[in-house]
């Protein structure tokens, strides 16, 4: 197992421990009853999962038990994986098309943008060949930028930032004009923590997604949603709110190894028909990795001997 999925699979030890465990137990229990399927729904809605794909994955389990007769552990384990496999769209790719690419990173506070985007451009330098450089476009946390430089000079990449209170925008426009004269192929920018139901800051966010196509022709071409893991539901509000405002292209889901509710991850997928593109599931620069479905099933459901 490579380093990144070893770390990936510790981080969603909680989510593991707390109910695919005992998912696991009662499908091998034998003898399984109605009991069996309404504990097996309380443990998928717990971990966040979401009413809705929880009963889905239920009820199609227990029709295949119906239909087929088939009780045995290591059958049903396969039907359970397959089920949840399929609530899981594939993330769409990370291309550097643009000139340069612009990614904007979005969310409330607290959610992990900052050290996200700092794990992003080390993820997109190492995988894609990226030149990465930083915007701190979040302008009213003084905390915020002397975060960002710090990633910077650790990195060695380069950050535009502004003065305290400057234009979210301005600063985007100029990280971009400096993208192109120091030849760097990808702007990351990180924009300030917002509450989704704050009218005019959720106004100012689509002002720096304008600007942002101002700048070059075609940007910003992704605007990652970073919602964390430890909020569950509460996220579901707070992403619908952001794809509304600013049209999310994909999500990243941060905190995993802190929480166990990894179900979110179907939650977000099934309510928002939005896909994960990457997950983070620790505080190490290494420990951001694009979300891979097969992975994440397979981890969630892994035996001890298998991890």
């Amino acid at each position: 197992m490579s380093e990144s999925l070893r770390a990936f699979a510790s981080g969603l030890a909680r989510t593991r421990q707390t109910f695919v465990g005992r998912i696991i137990n009662a499908l091998g229990a034998g003898g399984i009853t109605s009991a069996t399927w309404e504990d097996m729904e309380a443990q998928l809605v717990e971990a966040d999962m979401g009413i809705a794909p929880a009963r889905q994955v239920v009820g199609n389990l227990r029709s295949y038990i119906l239909r087929t007769g088939v009780t045995s552990a290591v059958t049903l384990h396969a039907q359970l994986a397959a089920e949840l496999r399929s609530l899981l769209a594939d993330p769409p790719a990370f291309a550097l098309d643009g000139d340069p690419t612009v990614v904007l990173l979005v969310g409330v506070n607290g959610a992990g943008k900052t050290t996200t985007t700092a794990k992003l451009a080390q993820l997109a330098r190492a995988r894609y060949g990226a030149r990465p450089l930083l915007a701190a476009c979040d302008t009213f946390r003084a905390a915020a930028v002397e975060q960002l430089q710090t990633w910077g000079a650790r990195l060695d990449l380069p950050v535009v930032s502004g003065a305290a209170g400057a234009d979210p925008g301005a600063v985007l426009f100029d990280a971009v004009a400096s993208a192109r004269a120091r030849g760097s192929n990808l702007v990351l920018a990180d924009t300030a923590g917002r509450l989704h139901s704050k009218f005019n800051l959720m106004e100012e966010l689509k002002k720096v997604q304008r600007v942002a196509g101002k700048a070059s022709a075609g940007a910003p071409q992704h605007v990652l949603l970073v919602l964390d893991a430890v909020s569950g539901q509460n996220a579901l509000a707070q992403a619908a709110a952001f794809q509304a405002a600013v049209g999310a292209t994909a999500v990243v889901i941060t905190k995993l190894d802190s929480s166990a509710r990894g179900g979110i991850v179907f939650a977000v997928q099934k309510a928002l028909n939005l896909p994960v593109q990457f997950v983070g599931s620790g505080e190490r620069l290494e420990d951001l990795e694009t979300f891979n479905p097969g992975d994440y099933v397979a981890q969630l459901l892994a035996s001890e001997s298998q991890r």
